[in-house]
């Protein structure tokens, strides 16, 4: 890289980061210090130490996967793990280079959402089910992606609003979307 690139790598507000296979091949500082780490401490390391749960690194996984092989490009707003333990919403978008095999190289942004949308202590089905949410499906839209019924949908949602204080469904969307109710 010449000296442009790697000031803008180094410099960048948003977290920047290189994958072969799920690995961190290459992190910018700002995506390492987003999760408490340092870059050398990532690299070599797999995206799986960042997720608040091993199946939620595997259903997104899953997700990036069939979406990548026809886009090449995946982006959603999830919920990621600092090196503490705690939790934050991230805005994330990747690019792989090839469809063929998506995850062989890709190139992925991170931007922290944790001052416009805190976490508040989910269960990982609840954090799905709000990753649904803020995609704008419905109760029975997100049944069916997850396999499961539309009414388990509807107790996951009246639980979820109890934990963040929220009186309809409308704030709640507002809420795990981090808009002004």
């Amino acid at each position: 890289m010449d000296g442009t690139s790697d000031f803008i790598v180094e410099h960048a507000p948003i977290g920047l980061v290189a994958t072969r296979y799920r690995l961190i091949e290459k992190c910018s500082p700002r995506f390492a210090q987003m999760f408490g780490y340092t870059p050398e401490e990532l690299e070599g390391k797999s995206l799986a130490l960042l997720y608040p749960s091993t199946q939620e690194f595997i259903d997104i996984g899953n997700r990036g996967w069939v979406q990548m092989k026809e886009t090449q490009h995946y982006s959603d707003n999830r919920i990621m793990k600092r090196r503490d333990g705690t939790q934050f919403w991230c805005q994330v978008h990747g690019t792989a280079t090839t469809k063929e095999d998506p995850f062989a190289h890709c190139v992925w942004s991170f931007v922290d959402l944790s001052h416009q949308r805190p976490v508040v202590n989910l269960t990982r089905r609840e954090r799905q089910i709000a990753m649904l949410i803020v995609e704008g499906l419905t109760n029975k839209q997100i049944g069916q992606r997850l396999g499961i019924s539309h009414r388990t949908i509807e107790a996951h949602r009246s639980r979820m609003m109890a934990k963040v204080g929220a009186k309809t469904s409308a704030e709640l969307f507002f809420m795990v979307a981090g808009l002004p109710a």
